[in-house]
């Protein structure tokens, strides 16, 4: 596949990951997020899941109207995944929040 063939099937959403010294990460273009904890952060992105591993990982910010995330921690690796059906089943942080 060419350069010019990958341009053409990208899509128009931008999507932007800021991650600053390892332990700050801003994460725009989110759609929610499904699962975390202390290790992991799953959030569903408009370009599929997004997986990020650590220590002491926390949100810090959390934004559906803007469509932002900020996880904090000691980042070790994040990780797209197109598998959007894996995580569905445990159910969401919004819906856990206003169930």
């Amino acid at each position: 596949m060419t350069i010019d063939e990958r341009k053409i099937q990208t899509t128009s959403v931008i999507q932007n990951l800021i991650l600053e010294n390892r332990g700050k990460l801003s994460v725009s273009g989110v759609l929610d997020v499904l699962s975390f904890d202390d290790q992991v952060v799953i959030i569903e992105t408009e370009l599929g899941l997004l997986t990020i591993k650590g220590e002491n990982l926390r949100i810090n910010k959390l934004s559906i109207d803007t469509s932002e995330v900020i996880v904090e921690g000691d980042i070790s690796s994040m990780n797209y995944s197109n598998n959007k059906n894996i995580e569905k089943s445990k159910g969401s942080l919004i819906s856990k929040i206003f169930k």
